[in-house]
């Protein structure tokens, strides 16, 4: 948390904001983040002007002419439009002023981080966080057949499968377990035993759920808000997540949950087989 839908609804809500700006200054508070921020990047980057703000992952990819901006929420961050005069709160971090508006990065926990991909070291593509990661989920090669190929013979759960973020991206903990909910595919079942039909069905339900909450302006759990200080309300409608003990909403079973690799999980076990 923040997730793909909640970075993909604070790169809409920044985007006009950015694009086709130039960036008068970047104001650093605190460079001691899951990474540190890197020494002179404020001169870097001051009057460039950004060209495109992108999305790869959970990463926001802030294009100069020179290099690209990697911004991550880490586990509780946001960034939001401020009034150039509203000062900062504790765990405000990374200010970036721009004419017209100021955009600001708050994270508490300070596992987000700002990096910087030079041009000459190749697309953004190619940076090591980046260069790992699966297929977008709105990609249209992303289909049962891509899951079915890439789960055979891996013995792992399902549902970690989804979160390990090689096969596809963006799927984390609230939204593999709602993907998993629509599909009706229990979250324990080994990935490399789920037959294409049933990854037919859990391809769409991904790209459903995430299209869902994207449109509901994600999830607000803790300290996450959009662009514009808005709360996401996915989580209202949330079938299974964080709704243990209660019914289904379609069968009236308790939801049960369970832990696997240390996160929640929240099933249907009469839907989900």
């Amino acid at each position: 948390m923040p997730e793909l839908p909640e970075v993909e609804t604070t790169r809409r809500g920044i985007a006009p904001t950015v694009e086709g700006s130039a960036l008068r200054r970047l104001v650093v508070r605190e460079r001691r983040m899951r990474w540190p921020i890197p020494d002179g990047l404020e001169a870097l980057v001051a009057g460039r002007r950004i060209h495109a703000a992108g999305r790869r992952g959970k990463y926001l990819l802030l294009e100069f002419d020179h290099g690209w901006l990697i911004v991550h929420l880490g586990m509780s961050g946001s960034l939001r439009h401020v009034h150039p005069d509203e000062p900062p709160r504790k765990h405000d971090h990374v200010d970036w002023v721009f004419d017209h508006a100021t955009l600001r990065m708050h994270d508490p926990r300070r596992f987000g981080a700002v990096l910087w991909h030079p041009a000459e070291a190749g697309p953004v593509e190619a940076h090591p966080l980046l260069a790992s990661l699966g297929i977008e989920p709105f990609d249209e090669r992303f289909d049962g057949a891509w899951l079915h190929r890439h789960t055979r013979g891996r013995s792992t759960a399902v549902k970690q499968a989804l979160l390990m973020g090689d096969i596809v991206v963006g799927v984390g903990n609230i939204y593999a377990s709602e993907s998993l909910f629509r599909a009706g595919i229990n979250p324990r079942t080994q990935a490399g035993r789920i037959a294409l039909p049933r990854y037919d069905r859990l391809a769409q339900a991904v790209r459903d759920t995430l299209g869902d909450a994207i449109e509901a302006g994600g999830s607000s759990l803790r300290d996450y808000v959009g662009a514009g200080g808005e709360s996401g309300y996915f989580q209202i409608s949330a079938r299974v997540y964080d709704r243990a003990g209660l019914p289904c909403r379609i069968c009236e079973t308790p939801i049960r949950r369970l832990i696997q690799g240390q996160r929640a999980t929240y099933f249907c076990p009469r839907c989900q087989k």
